[in-house]
């Protein structure tokens, strides 16, 4: 009995999963070094549209605003968010290199998992703060003095980092004893839940938990700032302020759209044991189309950014 029992831990060694292949995207051999620019280039227009925001925030003292100082956590957060992800699909693209090792698959699973909390929670926060200003004007100084700021912003991370990181070390401790490949291009929570041979019941309710509370509470956040902003702006007198109010917020409410769209069809369901093509779909608009859209959606149709922007490149060609 015993040796039998010692030939079965053999086996089971034998058979642990030491690395996962990420199975990519199934394209011809041929498109992947188009592929490869395609991404390249929407991965340096994304960082670089975000940094630029970054920048210009931080040195133009006309933005040392709430507003801005939350888009610029917002966009430090995209940056790191997009980077975890679309270095290694390049790589796939590129050099057709989809072998990630166990422990950097963890890793990036939580990256993913812990900037994309935190981003969803900074756009509560930065609806909530557009609420303030357009339906509190009076109070608005009082309220979101740097302090507050500050202490939103922190609370963001800290919520994320505490309610992913039960998911991911729940996660690090489930066996990989059969199928190493990943139908993914990163590593999916919900994939690798799928590939595990332990029982992943309490894993996978947890993790639906965890993505309610995330999205929900931003939802609920974007909704109740939103809804108080469009009847202040219905009570506008002038119907050409009430159409620019009114395309500044759809833009926004679209971007909103799509980012809670996508990570809803990826995580709030119970079950993570089929459509991962969709998946890989939705998951792409989430990690590259979207950063993408941000810098221009949230900042770079503002006015006071384009002064900004045109009074920077003034002082570059003066220096010149």
């Amino acid at each position: 009995m015993a040796k039998e029992a010692e030939v079965r831990m053999e086996a089971w060694n034998e058979t642990t999963v030491l690395a996962f292949v990420l199975e990519g995207f199934l394209v011809a051999p041929r498109l992947g070094k188009a592929l490869f620019l395609v991404h390249l280039l929407v991965y340096l227009a994304s960082v670089t549209g975000n940094t630029l925001i970054i920048a210009i925030t931080w040195a133009d003292p006309r933005l040392q605003t709430p507003m801005y100082f939350f888009l610029r956590s917002f966009s430090i957060c995209e940056c790191c968010f997009i980077s975890t992800v679309i270095p290694k699909l390049l790589s796939i693209f590129l050099f057709g290199d989809r072998t990630i090792h166990f422990a950097p698959c963890i890793i990036q699973a939580f990256s993913f998992l812990f900037l994309g909390s935190t981003i969803f929670f900074h756009m509560a926060v930065m609806s909530l703060d557009r609420y303030l200003a357009i339906c509190k004007p009076l109070h608005y100084p009082a309220i979101m003095n740097p302090r507050v700021c500050f202490l939103l912003v922190f609370l963001s991370y800290v919520l994320s980092f505490l309610l992913v990181t039960g998911v991911i070390l729940k996660l690090s401790w489930l066996s990989f004893c059969g199928s190493n490949v990943i139908p993914h291009f990163f590593c999916d929570l919900g994939s690798l839940i799928h590939l595990s041979c332990s029982d992943t019941k309490s894993l996978e309710k947890m993790a639906f938990g965890v993505a309610l509370v995330i999205l929900f509470t931003s939802v609920l956040a974007a909704i109740f700032a939103y809804s108080n902003i469009l009847i202040s702006i219905m009570r506008l007198p002038s119907a050409k302020e009430r159409q620019k109010a009114f395309s500044t917020c759809s833009s926004h409410l679209m971007v909103l759209s799509l980012m809670y769209g996508s990570c809803v069809f990826i995580y709030v369901k119970p079950k993570q044991t089929s459509r991962f093509e969709s998946n890989r779909e939705a998951a792409l608009v989430n990690t590259v189309v979207t950063p993408l859209l941000n810098p221009v959606i949230y900042t770079l149709r503002n006015k006071q950014v384009h002064q900004a922007l045109r009074d920077a490149l003034s002082r570059v060609n003066l220096q010149k």
